[in-house]
């Protein structure tokens, strides 16, 4: 049921036809609890019409961002319905190292719970966002400069030895 309304949404926000719009859409999005790559959309919309690079990168790290924001909220409205506190390495950690964690917020299956972890640990809110919005948009800037700038040839051997 989930993969059938992942598919609809994807159709639904198909790539030309709608271009940034469904590129702000898909990564917030996937910057949410909800597992989804946003990659593919940038990647789209670049490949389409290099054109908009820039402008996916920033609406993408915009998207991105404001769904981490939206993690750094469930977590921090968590704290509070839930006051009481189970300490791990993570909340150690991000003790440690501050709003500056968020930099790794782009890490596919660690970022959105980091964001919420920050949350929930009330890490400075501002300086959350700025860190996320850098970590994201760095992503953004070297994977989509990756897809247009190495041959497919790589690619493919790239994808062969993965498996």
């Amino acid at each position: 049921m989930v993969e059938s309304a992942v598919q609809w949404l994807l159709l639904l926000l198909a790539v030309p036809q709608v271009g940034l719009t469904s590129v702000f859409v898909i990564c917030f999005i996937s910057a949410t609890l909800i597992p989804m790559a946003s990659e593919p959309a940038v990647f789209a919309v670049v490949v389409a019409d290099n054109a908009l690079f820039w402008p996916a990168i920033v609406i993408g790290t915009a998207g991105n961002t404001l769904g981490g924001m939206v993690n750094y909220w469930i977590g921090c409205g968590a704290h509070h319905a839930f006051a009481r506190e189970r300490k791990t390495r993570w909340f150690g950690w991000l003790q440690r190292y501050g709003a500056k964690s968020m930099l790794l917020s782009w890490l596919p299956g660690i970022g959105d719970p980091l964001c919420a972890l920050a949350g929930w640990l009330e890490l400075p809110f501002w300086p959350s966002v700025c860190y996320m919005a850098v970590g994201k948009f760095l992503r953004y800037i070297i994977m989509t400069w990756a897809l247009l700038n190495i041959p497919p040839d790589y690619w493919r051997q790239f994808a062969r030895w993965l498996g």
